[in-house]
């Protein structure tokens, strides 16, 4: 199992005043994607990057743009983020009307579509659309804030969803973010998910080896 997960390293926690070298630094240490986290202020307690951030950004590596969208309502922001270089969009049920509208104003886009699910958020709300998505990103802290204590209660969560996926043979990746760090992200594993989204841990331990951390997450 280990050589499929991906790591998607979270630039919430990079050194924003020189983004465009931490990006490309992340590339040569091997990230498989780099995770694009998008708050307005409103749908969560933080503020971060809009669109014209990653337009400067998307020039610099060739890697998968994995945008997660904390926006409401989400539907207006869609055609900038896809024309900015997003690869891959993710949002939240929560967020829009209709959850159907806005995965079809994804795929319109030619982009792959992602559906959160927030720490207390049940499966219910994404299990009818797994047949039309990409991925489902699983919340394991709340959203808003990098650097918070990981919540290992959702993790039964995420078995359920590996379980439904599997029973209906789809092809949907389970991603995680949130306080994922050198031990917990083997419990993840277990748990289903292949695609690890990590900020402080990748550039914070050893010294901010980010090649070093990248590889241990992948392979504990």
């Amino acid at each position: 199992m280990n050589n499929l997960i991906k790591i998607s390293p979270s630039i919430l926690s990079a050194d924003f005043s020189k983004l465009g070298s931490e990006v490309i630094s992340l590339e040569k240490a091997g990230a498989d994607y780099i995770h694009i986290d998008v708050m307005d202020g409103h749908f969560v307690p933080n503020l971060t990057i809009g669109p014209e951030v990653i337009k400067k950004l998307r020039p610099l590596t060739k890697k998968t743009f994995d945008v997660h969208l904390m926006i409401s309502p989400v539907d207006n922001f869609i055609k900038d983020f896809a024309n900015a270089g997003a690869d891959i969009i993710t949002f939240h049920p929560e967020a829009t009307k209709n959850t159907s509208k806005t995965i079809d104003l994804i795929k319109k886009e030619k982009k792959q579509v992602g559906l959160s699910l927030k720490p207390n958020s049940k499966i219910d709300i994404v299990e009818k659309y797994l047949d039309q998505i990409d991925l489902v990103l699983i919340m394991s802290v709340e959203p808003g804030f990098g650097g918070q204590k990981f919540m290992p209660e959702v993790l039964e969560k995420t078995k359920v969803l590996k379980e439904i996926i599997d029973a209906k043979n789809l092809n949907v990746e389970i991603e995680i973010d949130g306080g994922i760090n050198f031990e917990n992200c083997a419990l993840a594993k277990k748990a289903g998910v292949n695609i690890l989204v990590s900020g402080s841990t990748i550039f914070k331990e050893n010294k901010g080896d980010l090649k070093k951390n990248i590889e241990i997450l992948r392979k504990n």
